[in-house]
């Protein structure tokens, strides 16, 4: 199955690589990773996305819990929340192509953030932001592979509760709604 995980830690040098130490110790794979302060400077959030069995994800949360620069962990895969990643996309262009380019990111509601003229005997690029689902963002890559992807970069997921649920460093144990 797959795991949407928050983990809120403090915001110092080697906390991630205990972090994804304790992942890569019992063989899961993240699949994607992202982390950022939080509103508060001395506090990270990690938000990561792995797959596995329940249960030895369970002793996973229990072991993060324990280390000494973690504040909280919380798994959001049944709970009600929302997921969004951003994704840049370099996308080859030509006269053809470009305003086929723009309907596609119109109608996904992309942004195009960028536009190089052709070097030497290459031809223009076009960069793009998008975000959403990750079924979204598979879609639109699949959508712009046949024109010609040059580059991408993604985020990786992150998530939040819906509604008044906050996930804080109140209490180390348990969330608290708002």
């Amino acid at each position: 199955m797959r795991h949407t995980i928050s983990i809120l830690v403090e915001n110092e040098f080697g906390v991630l690589a205990r972090v994804s130490g304790l992942f890569s110790g019992r063989g899961f794979n993240i699949e994607s990773l992202s982390v950022a302060e939080t509103m508060d400077p001395t506090v990270s959030r990690i938000t990561l996305v792995t797959r596995g069995d329940d249960r030895v994800l369970g002793q996973v949360e229990k072991q993060l819990n324990k280390l000494i620069n973690v504040i909280k962990v919380i798994d959001f895969t049944a709970t009600p929340h929302v997921e969004r990643e951003l994704v840049l996309i370099k996308v080859q262009v030509d006269d053809r192509t470009r305003g086929e380019v723009a309907n596609i990111i119109d109608i996904f509601r992309g942004k195009i953030i960028d536009v190089s003229e052709s070097q030497e005997a290459s031809k223009p690029s076009e960069s793009q932001k998008v975000t959403g689902a990750e079924d979204k963002i598979e879609a639109l890559i699949e959508l712009l592979k046949p024109i010609g992807i040059l580059e991408i970069v993604r985020t990786g997921r992150v998530a939040m509760f819906r509604g008044p649920r906050l996930l804080t460093i109140d209490d180390k144990n348990e969330d608290h709604a708002a």
